[in-house]
């Protein structure tokens, strides 16, 4: 008994099975999975299977009910197939014409429901070709299907370009010309709702914020920032570039602080002052202008090269063997100065000139005030050291019946001013630069530290305090209490005056004044321009050509004459100017020179 209905097919295919699709409505039943690349000439290649109709009624049920399941054109049993033999059979049917459109309709539907898998699904991809494939071989002039095949193709091309851009993301070519961001871009180009395409946008900022942590890892900020420049173009996501540079922010924060902490440790270590420049330098590559840790190493340097463990103003004494301290000791700042005369000061002399740029580049530790005659009688009891006028029996000192200095015989440093016993808090005067140099020589056994006679740079850097006047404290009249100086108000205790002194001035003393009773000057240090005058470490010089311009005394072997500077409580005005300096013989002891000491630091 013959079916009412034959269909023969033009080759034998294997029945039809749902195309799952992860996340997307499941293809029509009927739909063929295909994958693999070896399958694609069998998904581009499709002819309409012979269909025999032999009872049109029957073929037609067959055909709705063939739409129905979405079994549309792989087997001869499949409802266009059959509509399209039902319409060559009757091509005037109005029904049939209708029905075939309805199969048009579900097979672009079910091509068009591929199609938004087919972005990350090769299965949905092939099946939408396949169907591309139909539509092309039977209605390539439908606007319909042209539109459809124009998307199958760009789906195609988008896949394509977005695997390229997987491969050049895997080798590392993110964001240059040809690389894997341009692949992603022309994809999105194509297809602009492609998920790959999107992700692999994202994997190429992320690749390249990865590179700026590790660059920034390394110490390398100024990579790190043209790596995260690369990746804010990418697809200028605010909040990803800003998580990232809080991250590398925070990155060099902590490599400054380290570097900082290292600096800073150095100080305290043998070379520290070259390791701790060092850092400084690597902070300074990464660090923003003006970064707080920049600026603190940089002053501790600073600090550190000019004052070594010390600070400028600091008060101090060194600890000496035998149990007792050392004199007081402030830290007077390095710095340019100024020293001499300009031609034109009043009572200046070709002595003091030419006036020329002294650069102390470390600053040095100097005595508060003059060393008074108990230090100094510490030293001679502990040393058994012998001064020279204690040696030779005589000193210059102050005849007050005359009014005139004379030697007196048993006159040594124990001696005050008048020849009298001194008290222990008052300047050691009747000493020679020589016993300075021993008692400077015995304070640095003591203490392991060096001491010295100051040079006349530093003598008259530490006078002038910052100062470039023709006094200390300006150039007018000296304001009250400032230094134990001649003043027209004094008087001796025989009742005589001076009789070249600073006018309307009285300081209360006929002699020296015990160390530090007068005001200290800017650098904290007492009697610099008076009380009494003050040995220094260099020889006589006939003017300051040639004279170094370092502040290190100006040495001649074996001088004769030694330099004193600093008025005194019998200098005339003039001889208490800054500039003013005078010389005495190396055996030469008297009642207005007394000495202090530099420690170095």
């Amino acid at each position: 008994m013959l079916l009412p209905l034959v269909f023969v097919a033009c080759k034998p295919d294997a029945p039809a099975t749902p195309l799952p699709l992860p996340a997307q409505p499941e293809l029509p039943a009927g739909s063929v999975s295909i994958s693999g690349d070896d399958a694609l000439a069998g998904v581009l290649s499709w002819s309409l299977p012979a269909v025999q109709v032999d009872d049109p009624a029957a073929a037609r049920k067959a055909a709705q009910r063939a739409l129905a399941q979405g079994d549309l054109f792989e087997t001869s049993a499949s409802a266009i197939p059959i509509l399209i033999a039902l319409q060559r059979q009757h091509p005037g049917d109005e029904g049939d014409a209708k029905l075939l459109d309805r199969a048009q309709s579900a097979l672009i539907g079910q091509a068009n429901a591929a199609l938004d898998a087919a972005d990350d699904d090769l299965a949905a991809l092939r099946f939408a070709q396949r169907h591309a494939t139909v539509l092309r071989t039977l209605w390539p002039d439908a606007p319909r299907a042209k539109a459809y095949l124009r998307e199958v193709d760009a789906a195609e091309q988008a896949r394509e370009r977005s695997l390229a851009g997987m491969r050049a993301l895997v080798a590392g070519e993110l964001d240059t010309p040809g690389g894997a961001l341009d692949a992603f871009h022309r994809a999105l180009q194509l297809r602009p709702g492609q998920m790959r395409a999107h992700l692999g946008i994202g994997a190429v900022e992320s690749a390249l914020i990865r590179r700026a942590e590790a660059a920034a890892m390394q110490g390398d900020f100024a990579a790190a920032n043209a790596e995260l420049d690369r990746a804010q173009r990418v697809r200028q996501h605010p909040q990803t570039i800003a998580a990232a540079a809080a991250r590398i922010e925070v990155m060099r924060t902590e490599r400054v602080r380290r570097l900082r902490d290292e600096g800073l440790i150095a100080l305290g270590e043998p070379d520290g002052l070259r390791v701790a420049r060092e850092r400084l330098a690597d902070i300074l590559l990464i660090a923003h202008a003006g970064d707080p840790a920049s600026v603190e190493l940089r002053q501790r340097i600073d600090l550190v090269g000019h004052y070594g463990l010390f600070r400028p103003g600091q008060v101090f004494t060194d600890g000496l063997d035998d149990g007792s301290r050392g004199p007081g000791l402030v830290v007077v700042p390095h710095g340019a100065f100024h020293m001499g005369a300009p031609d034109d000061e009043a009572d200046a002399s070709k002595d003091e000139q030419p006036r020329h740029l002294v650069r102390l580049e470390r600053g040095f530790a100097m005595t508060r005030h003059e060393i008074t005659v108990g230090e100094f009688g510490r030293f001679i009891a502990a040393s058994g050291y012998e001064a020279r006028a204690t040696e030779r029996g005589h000193s210059l000192a102050y005849d007050v019946r005359s009014g005139n200095f004379v030697r007196g015989s048993g006159i040594d440093w124990r001696s005050g001013y008048d020849g009298r016993p001194a008290a222990p808090d008052m300047p050691v005067i009747h000493v020679t630069a020589r016993d300075a140099e021993a008692y400077a020589a015995w304070l640095s056994e003591q203490s392991g530290a060096h001491y010295r006679l100051p040079s006349e740079a530093e003598f008259e850097h530490a006078l002038r305090a910052g100062s470039s006047t023709r006094f200390p404290w300006g150039s007018g009249a000296p304001p009250e209490g400032v230094e134990n100086l001649t003043g027209a108000l004094d008087a001796s205790p025989q009742g005589r005056r001076w009789s070249n002194a600073f006018a309307g001035y009285g300081d209360g003393w006929w002699g020296p004044a015990p160390v530090g009773s007068f005001a200290a000057n800017a650098f904290r240090l007492h009697d610099m321009a008076g009380n009494v005058s003050e040995w220094v470490a260099d020889c006589w010089h006939q003017g300051y050509r040639r004279a170094p311009a370092t502040g290190a005394a100006w040495i001649n072997p074996g001088c004769r004459n030694r330099m004193y500077r600093g008025g005194s409580w019998a200098s005339a005005p003039a001889q208490v100017r800054s500039a003013w300096r005078a010389s005495g013989g190396t055996d030469a002891t008297n009642a207005r020179i007394g000495f202090r000491l530099v420690r170095q630091i």
